[in-house]
């Protein structure tokens, strides 16, 4: 019978201490992803007028070796890249492709 009653009064006790600490710990984990995923955007924009194939190929989704070759070329050809729209007149770059990778984009 006793056990009846410690087993409900403990289990009050630890949650009434835990609550406050886990949102506390919430709080302090949700600003921390977003201070981190700015800082790294900051630093991970890929300007396609200045990047080189390895930069191209490391930093950006779906770019390999031949795409980041392409691109290169493309520049090299036509100049600098007015907008990131125009990636779409390199051979093997597509709209998903582009839309997979705009928020690191940037043309200067």
């Amino acid at each position: 019978m006793r056990n009846t009653f410690l087993v409900p009064l403990l289990l009050a006790l630890l949650s009434a201490f835990s609550l406050p600490s886990l949102a506390a710990a919430g709080k302090a984990g949700g600003d921390l992803p977003a201070t981190v995923a700015s800082a790294e955007m900051a630093t991970s924009m890929v300007n396609l007028n200045s990047a080189d194939v390895q930069t191209l190929q490391e930093s950006l989704a779906g770019i390999g070796k031949a795409k980041a070759e392409a691109i290169v070329a493309y520049r090299e050809a036509h100049g600098a890249f007015t907008s990131v729209d125009e990636l779409l007149e390199v051979k093997g770059i597509g709209q998903a492709l582009i839309e997979r990778n705009r928020e690191k984009l940037t043309v200067k």
